[in-house]
């Protein structure tokens, strides 16, 4: 990925840096996100292998630059001077990062990563960092939704080709193997992040034969041992029936049915009767798949109403976030560097609290009691935290957080780049995988869903003095009204 994709203004943004001397400053950035999607209690924090890989290819190419050169202000002269190319042709990534493992559960206003470096570079990287980290983060938690729904059925992703570009499609097979879902269709994807692939047929392999059945007989033929027969291109009982005659003949080849697939109609009255017709006919080991525009309550839905359904094919919904499309994740300026290299604490006001960005640098330390974790506090790297923290509720600023009865706690934030290099121990998607299953598991037996996050009081003290430092006019100016 070019460090071009991004929005436009983060370039003349930093070629205001650079020409006002400002661009070395050191600036630390936090990329948060202000509400659980899907009217959730939890998120699962996704995307940070991709960053990583994003962040280790970061340079300017010699076509980037040719590029540039080429953008004209509204008089046709060149926007960005040759200084200011030169430069970037040259720069290379220096900053440090911390972040959130990957598959961890994380809440609002919680730092996914700390960004601290030259202010142009922390600058440069705002957009593609929420890119990914966004939707990431959004498809694994649908995922893990998904999932949870399934009560321990398989759930397959079958989104690619109703998936926002390749991109989209590569990302949200990634990001729904983390939140849970047992494989994916999309090939590439299965490659490129060694996640199991999974398909049966389409329609069009029905109807490219004479019959259903013959259609069945050839498939079976091709592909005895991965055999799940479409059985609703006519009529699905009946394609129930030639499903179970093609199962007799992958026995005598020593081979078994695996399983059919439903793909519309009424899904709890088809697979009953289904059920019914393949335990009659000795094939109660052979699975039945649903597909057809589910999501997590469609599947909770069909659950509670006794479906003999085991699994699952998510598609459009799940590689969409089809009821919400985007995470409002951001990227804000908490602290700059002045002239004498002094920590300015920063933050954004807004008349919205959840629009309020928190000051300082920040790391999160989450509290356990017997191995479950009962609360988290953001506190500034520079005040430090108290083995008894003093902590305020996020939601709720003015009732303290005591988190007094917990016996272990640990900073969640950790390195992984160190100016500019990578320092993070390689994980495989598959261990991930297992932390956020086990992570939404744990999560899900609590008795109270709404987790407590605080802000320590420390940092709680310093944000509200910046914001009356910012709200109060100076001497002879009248505040707004």
């Amino acid at each position: 990925m070019s460090p071009l994709l991004t929005d436009f203004y983060q370039l003349t943004m930093a070629y205001g840096y650079w020409q006002l001397g400002m661009h070395q400053r050191e600036a630390v950035f936090h990329l948060v996100f202000r509400k659980n999607p899907f009217h959730g209690h939890y998120t699962v924090a996704c995307g940070l292998a991709t960053v990583v890989e994003f962040l280790n290819q970061w340079r300017f190419t010699e076509s980037d630059i040719a590029y540039l050169a080429t953008l004209p202000d509204v008089q046709g002269n060149p926007l960005f001077p040759q200084a200011f190319l030169d430069y970037l042709k040259q720069l290379r990534f220096t900053c440090d990062v911390d972040a959130i493992p990957e598959g961890t559960l994380v809440f609002p206003q919680e730092p996914l990563l700390r960004i601290q470096g030259p202010l142009l570079q922390c600058q440069l990287l705002e957009s593609t960092l929420m890119n990914i980290m966004n939707f990431q983060t959004l498809i694994a938690t649908k995922a893990a939704r998904t999932c949870l729904a399934a009560q321990g059925d398989s759930v397959i992703e079958f989104g690619m080709r109703r998936a926002q570009g390749v991109d989209g499609a590569l990302s949200a097979s990634r990001a729904a193997y983390i939140g849970g879902c047992s494989a994916v269709s999309n090939t590439l994807a299965g490659k490129l992040y060694d996640i199991p692939v999974r398909g049966t047929h389409a329609h069009s392999w029905v109807c490219a034969f004479p019959t259903e059945l013959a259609a069945f007989t050839a498939y079976a033929q091709v592909m005895p041992h991965n055999c799940i027969l479409l059985v609703d291109t006519y009529d699905t009982l009946q394609g129930v029936r030639n499903a179970i005659e093609v199962g007799k003949y992958l026995r005598q080849q020593g081979a078994d049915l695996l399983g059919i697939r439903l793909d519309s109609g009424d899904m709890v009255a088809l697979s009953i009767q289904a059920r019914a017709m393949l335990d009659e006919a000795g094939f109660s080991d052979t699975a039945i798949l649903a597909s057809n525009t589910l999501d997590e309550y469609v599947i909770a839905d069909l659950k509670r109403q006794g479906a003999k359904i085991s699994m699952w094919g998510v598609g459009t919904h799940l590689v969409t976030a089809y009821d919400q499309p985007a995470l409002d994740g951001v990227y804000k300026l908490s602290a700059i560097q002045d002239e004498q290299g002094q920590w300015v604490r920063k933050l954004k006001l807004s008349e919205q609290k959840i629009k309020i960005s928190n000051p300082g640098r920040h790391q999160l330390r989450r509290f356990f009691a017997n191995s479950q974790y009962v609360g988290d506090i953001i506190y500034d790297l520079d005040f430090g935290i108290d083995d008894v923290p003093q902590a305020r509720h996020l939601d709720e600023p003015f009732h303290p957080l005591h988190l007094e009865d917990y016996d272990a706690s640990v900073d969640i934030l950790q390195p992984v780049f160190k100016r500019g290099q990578c320092v993070l121990q390689t994980e495989s998607i598959h261990a991930i995988r297992q932390r956020a299953i086990a992570e939404v598991q744990d999560f899900v037996k609590r008795d109270d869903v709404i987790y407590p996050v605080g802000l320590e009081e420390q940092l709680y003290t310093l944000k509200t003095q910046l914001i009356d430092v910012i709200i109060t006019p100076p001497p002879g100016r009248k505040s707004k009204s």
